[in-house]
């Protein structure tokens, strides 16, 4: 399920300003707890709605469809399940830091994405090319279980709430509305 042109907010291929946020819901529906950044990315999304300066560039399942999709950005938040050893349901938020070279550094953490690359390696790619948003926020539910099949678990679906909210208070400390 890669993004489609457009996406939900839609200026893929536009040049962003430099003011503008990206929301990429990270997961697959099919993946029980690994839905948590699509439903979170669904609810900030429309908690913003009104806002001209927010755009939704997922669903999306793998990293590497963030290409592409957050150049330009002043502020991409990704929204992803991840997997740290903390109690099911516990909402992160990490600042991924970009360093020379390329390396990017997710302080202390471990890579938090359940996917192959991961957010570092497209980060690392993006900084490398020159397309790298400004900055980069994860926003994570701890997941419980990433087995085949639909609804995530009790914990997750508690957390969404909590991680909107986050979602939207990013949002609104980068620019609040006028």
């Amino acid at each position: 399920m890669s993004a489609t042109a457009g996406g939900r907010g839609g200026r893929i291929g536009d040049q962003r300003s430099r003011q503008s946020v990206v929301i990429a819901g990270m997961g697959s529906p099919y993946r029980r707890d690994d839905a948590a950044g699509l439903h979170v990315a669904e609810g900030a999304f429309a908690a913003c709605a009104r806002r001209r300066d927010v755009d939704d560039v997922g669903p999306m399942e793998d990293p590497f469809d963030l290409l592409g999709q957050w150049d330009g950005a002043a502020l991409a938040i990704v929204i992803d399940a991840v997997r740290t050893g903390a109690p099911p349901g516990t909402v992160h938020v990490v600042d991924v830091q970009p360093r020379s070279g390329g390396r990017v550094e997710v302080p202390g953490r471990p890579a938090l994405s359940t996917h192959g690359i991961g957010l570092s390696g497209v980060l690392s790619l993006a900084v490398v090319t020159g397309t790298a948003p400004q900055r980069v926020t994860v926003v994570g539910i701890e997941g419980e279980d990433f087995g085949r099949g639909e609804g995530m678990s009790a914990a997750v679906t508690a957390a969404v709430p909590e991680a909107v909210r986050t979602v939207v208070a990013l949002v609104e400390a980068h620019a609040p509305c006028a």
